[in-house]
């Protein structure tokens, strides 16, 4: 389903136009701040399974598009190719629209289902692509992250999965969530650096470990590179620095792998998952903390009470070098929960198909003899 957002503020200052039955509002520079980027947006909603493509009509309007996968998390893109991890699957899409030409709707990317590799419900969080040699897989290929499994995976032509790599403290490749492993960050083409909640070896004590007990871990010597995090997720180096959001405490952080320490450089309205770069902005992932005793009891809520604003779920755009919330775009229920965030660089208004039905039929795309 395809929402078109007018160029209409409201009386806030704000555009509301709603995505399927909820309200999507977002700041009154955010389309300009797409077009001076030269960018454009995907993200993955989790819970009720939608991946959101954020781009601009020829007006300058904003476009919103969205198709149903269930239970998508993990996103990865490089504007041509996209990877979704779903709630048994992982999918691959490609685009099918030539270099500078567009679908008769104006959009410069349309991605399509190529490819699902059926993994069983092994909950793919952070994907990636690749060199792999250095962890026991091939010179490219994708990498993700198994949260069910505590590990590193790529796929298999056999198995549900191939296992790459574990963090020390977990003594094997077990159907068991036992540190909620989540993030992962590529440096030089290579897996350098997870996330995890915790470092217990037993299922479900992470929970317990929710508060302060996160880690980033360097893949190469499974050496603790920062400690003290709170549910930390999506590390991303950028910049020459490496990034984590420190998701209990809403913060974005920088850690300072030589030294051990981490620097807080925004606060965010919100349960901090999911982030991407484009210039000197970072594009933060935000949702609105469950009700649960997952959730509960995290530094995030009284910050959030402290604030007199409700939690936000949608993206924040920051600048980096200022750490300050310039731009943003929000979802209203049932949107709650982001879980991932990529920009794609140099595409103004992406589109993807349904997997099924009409859509999916129709594009056919042939490969050059």
């Amino acid at each position: 389903m395809t929402t078109e957002i007018p160029e209409r503020p409201s009386a806030a200052g704000n555009q509301d136009q709603p995505l399927g039955h909820a309200a999507v509002s977002f700041s009154r520079g955010f389309p300009s701040w797409l077009a001076r980027q030269k960018c454009s947006i995907a993200i993955t909603t989790y819970r009720i399974g939608r991946l959101v493509l954020i781009g601009l009509n020829s007006d300058g309007s904003l476009h919103l598009q969205n198709q149903h996968i269930e239970q998508c998390q993990g996103l990865w893109t490089d504007g041509q190719s996209m990877r979704v991890g779903a709630l048994s699957s992982l999918w691959r899409y490609q685009n099918t629209v030539a270099a500078n030409s567009f679908t008769d709707a104006g959009s410069d990317r349309l991605f399509a289902p190529r490819e699902a590799r059926v993994t069983g419900q092994i909950d793919i969080h952070d994907i990636a692509e690749g060199n792999l040699t250095q962890i026991g897989g091939g010179e490219r290929d994708v990498v993700f992250v198994s949260t069910a499994f505590n590990c590193l995976a790529t796929i298999s032509k056999t198995a549900s999965f191939k296992p790459l790599w574990h963090p020390p403290f977990v003594s094997g490749i077990v159907g068991e969530d036992r540190c909620h492993l989540n993030g992962l960050a590529i440096v030089d083409d290579r897996p350098a650096y997870v996330t995890t909640v915790g470092t217990e070896d037993v299922a479900g004590s992470w929970r317990n470990q929710r508060t302060s007990g996160g880690l980033v871990l360097e893949i190469q010597t499974g050496s603790p590179v920062v400690s003290g995090l709170s549910m930390p997720h999506s590390p991303r180096v950028y910049d020459e620095k490496l990034w984590v959001l420190d998701s209990g405490r809403g913060n974005l952080c920088i850690v300072d792998t030589q030294r051990s320490e981490i620097t807080r450089v925004a606060d965010m309205q919100g349960y901090a998952r999911g982030l991407s770069f484009t210039g000197r902005f970072a594009v933060v992932g935000l949702s609105r903390p469950r009700t649960n005793d997952i959730f509960s009891g995290l530094e995030l809520d009284e910050k959030i009470k402290k604030s007199g604003n409700a939690a936000m779920c949608g993206v924040a755009v920051v600048n980096i070098d200022t750490g300050q919330v310039e731009e943003w775009l929000s979802f209203g229920e049932p949107v709650n929960e982001i879980y991932d965030v990529a920009v794609l660089q140099g595409v103004r208004r992406p589109e993807a198909t349904s997997m099924y039905g009409d859509d999916v039929r129709r594009v056919v795309s042939v490969e050059a003899m």
